[in-house]
């Protein structure tokens, strides 16, 4: 039987036999999780501010697809080493210049924000305990 008809969303299903991907049926996830984020997205990109739930519904299942399917390949490439990094990603999206200078520059200013927030905690406990 060819599932490829059943398929949602003309998802492909290559790549799914003997790869750390688990089956459709294996998990269920919850529906609408990221619709608020989606629609105020999806307005940012120059959507409707209401669009039709259907519209959030289709971009949700691309997106979840879309991760899932780039967790599951960086977890094929990680396999090897055991540990999955960073750097797993970046190399899938290597061919996307436009992406993945998006991706260094949301990590660097990741951690930026991570330096920021430690300096500032070390000036409130000196604050609060002075010398």
């Amino acid at each position: 039987m060819n599932n490829s008809n059943n398929n949602p969303a003309g998802a492909s299903s290559k790549g799914k036999v003997g790869s750390s991907q688990p089956s459709e049926t294996s998990f269920k996830r919850k529906r609408g999780v990221f619709q608020k984020d989606l629609q105020h997205m999806m307005y940012g990109f120059g959507d409707d501010p209401n669009p039709l739930p259907e519209t959030v519904a289709l971009v949700e299942d691309i997106v979840v697809e879309y991760v899932t399917d780039m967790v599951h390949k960086a977890q094929d490439i990680a396999s090897k080493r055991g540990k999955l990094l960073t750097e797993d990603f970046l190399f899938l999206i290597r061919k996307d210049l436009p992406k993945l200078n998006r991706c260094t520059e949301l990590l660097s200013m990741n951690e930026e924000l991570k330096q920021a927030r430690k300096a500032f905690d070390v000036d409130e406990e000196k604050l609060v305990s002075p010398e």
